[in-house]
C-alpha cells in the first residue's frame, strides 16, 4: 500500500452527517424513472448485485428491479445481512457466481455496493472465466481500510480487524480485475475517502465520478443507475471507457480533474 493509501483519513463528520441526503436520493429515483427508461436495453445477460456492510438484498432491490427492467437476469447475493467475509461467506459467494453462469451458460456481470464491490473484484480475480465485468459503487479498495467511517462497525459485526485480508480471496485488494472494471465515486461520499474508490485506469479500467452523490444512496442514486445501465449494455468482447461528451457532461465530471 503507498504512503498516500496509508494516511488518507475518513470523511469528516458534516459529509457523514449528510448522508441522510440518501432518503432525498430514493425519491429523486422514483421520479426520474421515466427518464431511466431510455437508459439502453440490455442483453439478457445475468447480473449478480452484492450489497453493502449490514445492508441486505433489500437494500438492492431497486437497482435490480431497474435493471431487471432493462432485460437483464438479475440476483441478489442471498446471504442475508452482509456482516462481513465470516465462515461460510466467500463459498457462499463463489457458488452463487457458478450457479449464476451454469444457469444461463454466459458470464455474469458483477455489480456491488461499498463491501460488495469488495467481493466482486475479489471474485472476478479468481474467476474471470466467468465474469464479464465488474461495477463497484463507493468501495473503498484502493486506501487503509480505516479511511473510512465504517471500519468499527466492520470489527463489531464480523469479529475480525479491519486490516485483516484472506490472502486467498482474490490476492491483492487495489489490483485491478482481469476483466473490464468500472469505478463510480462521489467526492461527496461521507462513509468512505472517495480517493480510496477510485480505480487505475488502464485498458479495460475506468473511473465514473458522480457529483454530489451520498455513500447511502448510491444503490438508488438517478445517474449512477443511469451509469450502471450504461455500461452493462456494452457488447461482450466490446468494452469502451464511459462516453462523457455532450449533456452527460454536466452530470459526471472528469474523474481525473
Amino acid at each position: 500500500m503507498s504512503a498516500t493509501a496509508q494516511t488518507l483519513r475518513p470523511p469528516s463528520r458534516l459529509l457523514m452527517l449528510m448522508e441522510a441526503r440518501a432518503i432525498n436520493e430514493f425519491g429523486a429515483f422514483l421520479g426520474a424513472l421515466p427518464l431511466l427508461s431510455l437508459a439502453p436495453r440490455g442483453d439478457g445477460h445475468p447480473v449478480l448485485v452484492l450489497p453493502g456492510l449490514i445492508t441486505s438484498d433489500t437494500a438492492t432491490r431497486p437497482l435490480r428491479s431497474f435493471l431487471k427492467s432493462r432485460g437483464y437476469a438479475v440476483s441478489g447475493w442471498g446471504q442475508g445481512r452482509n456482516y462481513g467475509l465470516r465462515p461460510g461467506v466467500q463459498d457462499g459467494l463463489i457458488d452463487r457466481l457458478v450457479e449464476m453462469h451454469e444457469t444461463h451458460g454466459r458470464k455474469v456481470s458483477l455489480v456491488g455496493w461499498s463491501l460488495g464491490g469488495l467481493y466482486a473484484r475479489q471474485l472476478a480475480k479468481m474467476m474471470p472465466e466467468r465474469v464479464r465485468s465488474v461495477i463497484t459503487l463507493g468501495s473503498p479498495f484502493a486506501g487503509s481500510p480505516k479511511a473510512t467511517n465504517a471500519w468499527r462497525t466492520y470489527e463489531a459485526v464480523s469479529g475480525q480487524s479491519a486490516e485483516d485480508h484472506n490472502p486467498q480471496f482474490g490476492g491483492a485488494m487495489s489490483e485491478t480485475p482481469p476483466v473490464p472494471t468500472t469505478a463510480i465515486f462521489s467526492r461527496t461520499d461521507g462513509i468512505c475517502a472517495w480517493q480510496s474508490c477510485v480505480e487505475k485506469p488502464g485498458t479495460h479500467a475506468e473511473n465514473i465520478e458522480v457529483q454530489g452523490a451520498s455513500h447511502c444512496g448510491m444503490g438508488h442514486h438517478p445517474a449512477i443507475v443511469y451509469a450502471v445501465a450504461e455500461r452493462l449494455a456494452q457488447a461482450e468482447g466490446e468494452w469502451k471507457p464511459f462516453d462523457r461528451n455532450g449533456w452527460r457532461a454536466f452530470v459526471y465530471p472528469d474523474p481525473a480533474r
